[in-house]
């Protein structure tokens, strides 16, 4: 019978340790040896190292029954321990072998049944011991409310247990970067605690490995490994030890751990999800080696941990979670007809995701509040998502690993996005966040090759790493209250833009109505006011005809002088009428127009009138509107005129023009800003009953014979203020004066609505 070891010798390279098949080291730790048994019971491996327990060597025991090597009554021992339920199997089984007392662990590779046989500890803790201290532990458990506090409970619970000089919690990353989240240790000792590990130090199938068997055990790091030896019967016949807990570790660990001046290790996985969530991980600084029953023991601590992961998680979580469901509860009982100016205006927006800045993106227009990019940037921003495969939700707290070009100049690193429809955005962002996380060594030489081959770090003092281009992290109750919000406000955009339909039909509406009115007036004046003067001019001119033979040079010049005023009151009222009926609404050509220019042009052509009158203009300074200029021109010497005209034959006529400083909310009148400019004069004046007629068409507060004109002024005056998006108002004191008050919108997408 040909005899041979299984032992692993594929050299280990940079490109390859990552891969190294540590699951088939072909040899173990030398504190306990290896059977490996087929299906008949015949002993298909052995450890070399049988030899230091019985009286036995490895190549004779190889392909012999294992009856016949330990006996039956061994044999049926083992067999009944296979079949027995669970609790027990997480005992291992006491035995005796050979006159001697073990303690055996069983599992299955394959079709083998993997004996692993430690001698019997004779001072072993007691069941009931750990018991005790276990129940300890649950009763101290119960008292910590954070996850952080139940790591540290069970570090010190752990370390008590097990009695190793030090205890760590590790906790992994989203890339497996560990850190030592909790620590219980000898005093003497330097605190790894918040020390930050690269996913280097535990490759992909150490991890692995540390899913399927969940406790592993170094009791001296400077063993000489024991090679497993088989039946060569197979070519490439090997052994899984992935489940082993005599398994040898990769050199390539074992170096690592020596330069870290360890001598024994326990290390129990925290599972959380099927996911490798970290491990407690407990160091001696000499050789140590633990009875089962504190295996267990510390394997249940680990089971503590991974049980409460999600509640303590969600109790760390709670108090911000309640601010954040507080915030857009209030957010979203919003009167849901607010501006966005409103909404955007609220503290409760930045509040449900504990953001820094937001921007609302609709029709065409940015609202913004707090730290934000500028609205170029937020435009380009857009751009680039629509650009990509986002679609309608998206979050990052490093927008440089996704929009590069918009990270270079940009004052945020974090953001949470939200497509709204119809072209509407909103943005929540948050600034970069500069971190300092200390490493247990530089990540970026975990392995050093030199020509000796591959090795782990031999320095693991603190290297420091300071961290940009990202932001704190956004919690999931953040991006739930940012997306359940961005629901809300979908709606509300469509609700929003149904009122501004509904109100635009109303306006033209209104528009409508008062068009028509317009239109009889209109058919009124050109059958009354036109056809006055017009029957003057006929009588006039019949009867000079009829007289032309007897009419004095005098009577014709009278009566010449007399069709002359006839037909200039005709040209007039015509004209305005013109004036008033080509007055439209040009909201889409405002500019800014600087209203202390538009006066000055409107005085110097008005020179000779006011200085027939030697009326006295006073001006302070006037605001930039958005209006269109010439309309502008018109609506002053309206005014100007209205005042002249009606001036008061007691006393010179002055004029006033005075201005809002700063952008005003007129609560009472209107819900936007606005800008007042106002004309007061010490003209005649007028009963304030009047206040509303005197902008209409035609109206006339005195006859013709007091005063000319066609009625059509400040109804021409009205219209233009329309026209722009204001509103003007008339107050006056009859005897003392007229007040005319234009009202302008501060932004040109607003119309002055009065409340």
């Amino acid at each position: 019978m040909k005899i041979r070891d299984i032992v692993n010798r594929d050299i280990v390279t940079l490109t390859n340790c990552e891969h190294e098949p540590i699951h088939i080291p072909g040899k173990i730790q030398p504190h306990g040896f290896l059977l490996g048994i087929t299906q008949e019971w015949k002993i298909d491996f052995c450890t070399e190292n049988i030899s230091a327990y019985f009286d036995l060597l490895h190549t004779q025991a190889l392909g012999k029954e294992f009856a016949t090597v330990f006996g039956a009554t061994a044999e049926a021992e083992i067999v009944a321990y296979i079949k027995g339920d669970e609790v027990e199997d997480a005992f291992p089984l006491e035995i005796e072998l050979l006159g001697r007392l073990f303690q055996i662990n069983v599992h299955k590779s394959s079709s083998i049944y993997v004996l692993e046989a430690e001698l019997l500890f004779p001072d072993r803790e007691k069941l009931a011991d750990a018991y005790k201290q276990t129940i300890q532990f649950v009763s101290q458990m119960n008292k910590t409310r954070s996850l952080k506090d139940l790591c540290a409970l069970v570090a010190k619970g752990t370390r008590e247990i097990t009695g190793y000089d030090r205890v760590m919690i590790y906790r992994f990353d989203e890339q497996y970067n560990g850190e030592v989240f909790a620590e219980d240790c000898r005093e003497d000792l330097e605190p790894f605690l918040g020390l930050h590990y690269p996913h280097t130090d535990i490759p992909p199938q150490a991890r692995e490995l540390y899913i399927k068997n969940q406790l592993r055990l170094i009791v001296d790091v400077n063993y000489e490994p024991v090679p497993i030896f088989t039946v060569d019967d197979k070519e490439g016949k090997n052994l899984d030890l992935s489940l082993s807990i005599l398994r040898s570790t990769s050199p390539i660990h074992v170096e690592y751990l020596k330069n870290m001046g360890v001598g024994a290790t326990l290390t129990i996985s925290l599972i959380h999800h099927n996911r490798l969530w970290g491990l407690i991980a407990c160091h001696h600084y000499s050789e140590k080696n633990i009875s089962p029953e504190i295996r267990l023991a510390a394997k249940l601590q680990g089971q503590f941990i991974t049980s409460q992961i999600d509640i303590r998680q969600s109790n760390d979580e709670y108090i911000n979670a309640q601010k954040t469901i507080l915030a857009l509860e209030q957010l979203t009982a919003l009167d849901l007809q607010q501006s966005l100016e409103t909404i955007v205006a609220a503290p409760q927006l930045l509040e449900i995701c504990n953001a820094s800045g937001v921007s609302i993106v609709s029709k065409n227009k940015v609202y913004k509040n707090g730290l934000t990019p500028t609205e170029p940037e937020i435009y380009e921003l857009i751009e680039e998502i629509s650009a990509s495969s986002i679609t309608e939700i998206f979050s990052t707290n490093k927008i440089s690993d996704h929009f590069p070009k918009f990270a270079e100049n940009s004052n945020v690193a974090g953001i949470i996005y939200h497509s709204l429809g119809n072209n509407d955005h909103i943005i929540w962002y948050r600034p970069e966040t500069i971190s300092e996380i200390n490493w247990g060594g530089d990540p970026e030489k975990s392995i050093v090759k030199d020509h000796n081959g591959l090795h782990p770090r031999n320095s693991f003092n603190i290297w420091k790493q300071i961290v940009k281009n990202q932001s704190s992290v956004w919690r999931s109750y953040e991006i739930n209250a940012a997306a359940q919000y961005a629901h809300t406000l979908h709606n509300q955009l469509i609700l929003i833009m149904l009122s501004e339909e509904e109100e635009k039909y109303r306006n033209q509406s209104e528009i409508l109505k008062e068009t028509n009115s317009e239109l009889e007036n209109i058919n009124w004046i050109s059958t009354h006011d036109l056809q006055e003067p017009l029957r003057k001019i006929q009588l006039i001119t019949s009867k000079m005809l009829s007289e032309i033979d007897v009419i004095s040079i005098e009577s014709i010049s009278s009566s010449l002088e007399r069709v002359s005023k006839s037909a200039n009151r005709m040209s007039g009222l015509l004209e305005d009428i013109l004036k008033y009926t080509r007055i439209k609404n040009t909201r889409d050509t405002l500019q800014e127009v600087n209203l202390n220019e538009i006066l000055d042009s409107t005085l110097k052509e008005m020179n000779e009138v006011i200085a027939e009158t030697n009326a006295v203009i006073e001006a302070e300074k006037l605001p930039e509107v958005h209006a269109i200029g010439f309309l502008m021109k018109q609506l002053f010497a309206n005014i100007i005129q209205n005042s002249l005209k009606y001036a008061s034959p007691e006393r010179t006529p002055k004029i006033k023009i005075t201005a809002s400083p700063e952008p005003v909310i007129m609560n009472h009148l209107y819900k936007v800003h606005c800008h007042w400019v106002r004309f007061s004069d010490n003209g005649i004046g007028f009963e304030s009953q009047y206040s509303e007629a005197i902008f209409k068409i035609f109206t006339r507060l005195h006859n013709q014979e007091q005063y000319t004109g066609s009625g059509i002024g400040l109804a021409l005056c009205k219209k233009i203020m329309q026209a722009v998006g204001g509103d003007i108002h008339a107050e006056g004191k009859l005897g003392q004066g007229t007040d005319i008050i234009l009202y302008f919108p501060c932004d040109p997408e607003d119309t002055l609505i009065p409340v």
